[in-house]
């Protein structure tokens, strides 16, 4: 499926539907370069799950994890790590187990060797104009 949000608030609203047909156990990879709206995608996903707390990238921290009204996110980035060696030297399969929490990764193509089969990929996409648009192209789970 492929959508073109044309304003960080549709990318959220984008986000924000995607969650509502989410379970827990469910494992989502972002792809996109640099800026692209992982980030800005993610704060939307979250603040859907009831999530109050500030979302930020985990580029240097590697994972957060926030506490939802019924279950946990955890948030991680894959950016600086050296494949999946280091995510899974970290902890990391935890993660990728977990039946009561949503996983989104950040980078995830980075890691794409240990992703479950039936990981949620979210592409992201610049467009030129207007400004903040994006074209998102979601595979693994059909939704409205």
């Amino acid at each position: 499926m492929i959508f073109n949000c044309k304003s960080v608030e549709e990318t959220q609203d984008l986000a924000r539907k995607l969650a509502r047909n989410i379970n827990p156990g469910t494992t989502i990879s972002l792809i996109g370069d640099l800026g692209a709206g992982k980030t800005t995608f993610t704060k939307g996903f979250a603040r859907q799950m009831g999530i109050k707390d500030h979302v930020t990238s985990p580029t240097f921290k590697l994972i957060s994890e926030y506490q939802g009204e019924k279950y946990k996110l955890n948030h991680i980035d894959a950016y600086r790590m050296n494949g999946s060696e280091d995510f899974l030297n970290i902890g990391g399969e935890e993660y990728l187990l977990s039946k009561n929490s949503i996983t989104i990764i950040e980078w995830g193509d980075l890691l794409n060797d240990i992703l479950p089969s039936k990981t949620i990929r979210v592409n992201f996409a610049r467009i030129k104009s207007p400004k903040e648009s994006r074209k998102i192209e979601i595979s693994g789970i059909k939704f409205v």
